[in-house]
């Protein structure tokens, strides 16, 4: 390389210096980061439109969605959020916004802050959504347009029974929105069964690829709402990119090809591992394992029985410990876990298991939690 030196002083800040087990971004794949380093060329061009059709159909498969489009965005997962709200619903009418910890909070943000009214349904750190509150608060309000979700709530590692949850809205016939960004790909998700309208994800999480690109389906009922919806501004104009996607396949403006590439070498990779089925078991065994080794240290977790994520496990501290001292502790060990989040975060920190990791690397994790929670409690 001709400027070398210029590499050289930037990798020095940034190089690897932790086994990961975070909130997102999270380790990436080795043929994930071997795909990302291919040379940029047009997004405008044959290559790139055969590599996003491939990578939109092989998503489509993996989340069970026919009928309808998915689609690729040039953003985080929370620039969905904002879509859902301006193309689904108009100002001034009612969304019902349950909230199991901070990222369902954050959608009543982006509710109200777009000029709608949130009637929000919230639950205690650890809690999640129970059937019949949802049901109760759609009664009392006939009038709300749609229903938001997180399927996976990062804050608390805590997942929210999705299928029966979405039973209850088709029934009282109204838009369902899911954020599952630290669920897809982490657990299942069968949008055309489950009747969901909106479905949401990020790279940066159980996928394993950089962040900068989010990814959804979407229902034909709530793109035929979004076409006629006024006010809906531009960039998140889910019809644009319906439209570019069927003419150009592509998106309106230039998408992060690399996270593509990444994207469609780990939707392959799922293939070889033997599809869907295998590769959410290998989650499912990380999440055991986690749990299993956090028992034997001797803590417990914030989330209630039954209703524990595959993808980020919320630890309770011991007494007197606070969560912030067991992460700086682990990462005085080569261990990069995830602090604790909003309201919790003094009384927990949180082991993510999404991305690039080996059994032996969770083994080694908690060999080394269990001597930092004895030092720390002394």
């Amino acid at each position: 390389m001709e400027y070398e030196d210029a590499y050289e002083e930037v990798y020095e800040i940034v190089k690897p210096k932790y086994k990961l087990f975070t909130a997102g971004p999270v380790a990436c794949f080795p043929e994930v980061l071997a795909i990302m380093n291919i040379q940029m060329f047009s997004h405008r061009s044959k290559e790139y439109k055969i590599i996003h059709m491939d990578t939109v159909e092989r998503l489509r498969k993996f989340l069970e969605a026919e009928r309808g489009d998915v689609l690729l965005f040039p953003n985080s997962g929370t620039g969905i959020m904002e879509m859902c709200v301006r193309c689904g619903v108009p100002t001034g009418e009612k969304i019902i916004v349950t909230s199991i910890g901070a990222f369902g909070s954050r959608f009543r943000d982006v509710v109200e802050s777009n000029g709608r009214k949130a009637v929000f349904l919230e639950y205690d750190p650890g809690k999640a959504v129970k059937p019949k509150d949802l049901e109760d608060t759609l009664e009392k309000n006939p009038d709300a347009k749609a229903v938001t979700i997180t399927y996976n709530e990062t804050s608390t590692g805590v997942l929210n029974p999705l299928p029966e949850l979405a039973d209850i809205v088709r029934k009282h016939e109204k838009l369902l929105f899911v954020d599952a960004v630290s669920a897809m790909g982490g657990t299942d998700i069968k949008f055309d069964e489950w009747g969901i309208d909106v479905v949401f994800g990020s790279s940066q999480k159980a996928f394993g690829v950089p962040p900068g690109l989010a990814m959804a389906a979407f229902s034909e009922r709530f793109l035929e709402i979004a076409e006629n919806m006024k006010e809906k501004g531009w960039y998140f104009d889910v019809s644009k990119y319906v439209k570019y996607q069927d003419k150009k396949q592509g998106t309106p403006s230039t998408p992060p090809m690399p996270q593509i590439f990444g994207l469609n070498v780990v939707l392959r990779v799922i293939e070889k591992m033997g599809g869907k089925k295998e590769w959410l078991e290998m989650y499912r065994k990380r999440s055991e394992m986690i749990r299993d080794g956090v028992r034997k240290i001797g803590l417990d977790f914030l989330a209630e029985k039954g209703y524990e994520s595959p993808t980020i496990t919320a630890v309770l501290t011991p007494e007197g410990v606070n969560g912030t001292e067991v992460y700086e502790a682990m990462r005085g060990r080569g261990f990069e876990l995830a602090k604790g989040y909003g309201s919790v975060k003094e009384k927990t920190f949180r082991i993510g298991n999404m991305g690039y990791m080996r059994f032996a690397d969770i083994q080694e994790m908690l060999q080394n939690l269990g001597e930092v929670i004895e030092e720390l409690k002394d």
